[in-house]
């Protein structure tokens, strides 16, 4: 008598136990084209590999390879079969996996590194292999559980047991999931499309290779801007040295370069550090106090990231490793803050670091790092509307994990 198990969230409607399958009963997987490279074309046939796996979404990638019709000697993938990594040279990368939603007939055909799965229920079986049961077998199965490089076996894969429950709800399962699956490529592709706008816009709404206006500007503006270094408008130092032994789990913020990268990325640092109200008092009143409008950037490690002051919060930050721009109002914070990213002075801080050494940007290069500059009221708005695209990126980048970390919860929780 086969095992029975129930998961702990169920819809509605459902009360029958699930049963333990073979994978071999619920997908009939098979292995890939093997091809010579004297069969690669520009074009013909795709064959689908691991880079067409991305974000669980299936892609058509730009480095896509193309064999002759006659070179193909195994069935064509189609809509809703299963595309699986087998073998690669990254651990991480084998096992992964995503159903090809979107595909014309005879187009494609699967690789030699590569296992397709074709199932009645296909979307259930493509959920059922992103709860938490198949990361354990691909760490224990293929790479031993000690991170060596291993292969996904076919038979392997089809000898696994799974729990499923009956077909009604397996379709309701899949159902939901390619749901959630769609609102999260929804905001996934908005988020990039916004990430290429702002990338697009820093390259065109500040002058470049050698110009004195940018490409694009908001109406009523035509005055050249000026060049300048920050050195000759502002008083561009550090502060006084905080010891590791002063840190706290409490007080005053205490920023390390990687705070202010994590800040960048719209990512939590991994830890928070302090230092006493007493301590930040005492070396406050030798370095002076960080102010609205202020930029901290990054001098080691991933260098040239901005930090800009928006608050009166106490904050200190380790010396050495985060140059201070005190601004005292010379710039308009959002627009000096942009003005870091943009590739003008993104470049100056490559050229000044060094080749061939562990790259820095010092307090010397911050000096003379050059900067152009409009009218204060160009710089407003180009500082509001780089700040709210920001806003619209960090929207859907929240929107984005919040939807992706409850995918995962309810993989725990659905799924035996």
């Amino acid at each position: 008598m086969s095992k029975t198990e129930i998961p702990s969230i169920r819809f509605r409607g459902f009360d029958n136990t699930w049963e333990q399958r073979k994978f071999s009963d619920l997908a009939e997987t098979r292995r890939g084209l093997t091809y010579n490279p004297s069969n690669i074309r520009d074009s013909g046939i795709r064959v689908l590999r691991s880079s067409n796996i991305a974000e669980d979404q299936f892609i058509y990638g730009d480095e896509d390879v193309f064999v002759e019709p006659d070179a193909v000697n195994i069935p064509y993938a189609n809509q809703g079969d299963i595309l699986i990594t087998s073998a690669n040279g990254s651990t991480r990368l084998v096992g992964k996996h995503t159903i090809i939603r979107d595909i014309p007939n005879n187009s494609a055909v699967h690789g030699g590194f590569m296992l397709l799965a074709t199932a009645q229920n296909s979307e259930f079986v493509n959920a059922l292999m992103s709860a938490p049961w198949y990361a354990k077998f691909i760490s224990l199965y293929v790479a031993g559980g000690n991170g060596a490089i291993g292969n996904l076996n076919k038979n392997d894969l089809d000898e696994q047991n799974v729990f499923v429950p009956k077909d009604a709800e397996q379709k309701v399962i899949g159902q939901y999931f390619c749901h959630l699956d769609n609102l999260i490529t929804l905001h996934q592709r908005e988020y990039e499309k916004l990430m290429n706008i702002k990338k697009s816009m820093l390259e065109k709404m500040f002058p470049r290779d050698g110009a004195n206006v940018p490409e694009i500007r908001f109406a009523g503006f035509t005055d050249a801007w000026e060049q300048r270094k920050l050195g000759e408008l502002m008083d561009v130092t550090s502060v006084k040295r905080i010891h590791q032994s002063d840190w706290t789990s409490e007080g005053v913020r205490f920023l390390r370069a990687r705070d202010i990268v994590s800040e960048f990325k719209n990512e939590e640092p991994e830890d928070y550090l302090y230092i006493s109200k007493d301590k930040y008092d005492e070396y406050s009143a030798i370095s002076g106090k960080v102010v609205v409008d202020d930029l901290l950037v990054t001098g080691v490690g991933t260098i040239g990231i901005p930090f800009l002051v928006r608050n009166l919060e106490p904050l200190y930050f380790k010396d050495g490793n985060i140059i201070w721009f005190k601004n005292c109002g010379k710039i308009r914070g959002d627009f000096l803050y942009y003005s870091f990213i943009g590739s003008a002075i993104q470049g100056f801080i490559k050229d000044s670091a060094g080749i061939g050494t562990v790259g820095t940007y010092t307090i010397e290069s911050g000096k003379k790092t050059p900067i152009f500059l409009p009218s204060d009221e160009e710089q407003k708005q180009i500082g509001c509307f780089f700040r709210s695209l920001d806003n619209l990126i960090t929207l859907h980048q929240r929107k984005l994990e919040k939807l992706k970390n409850i995918k995962n919860a309810l993989l725990e929780k659905m799924f035996v």
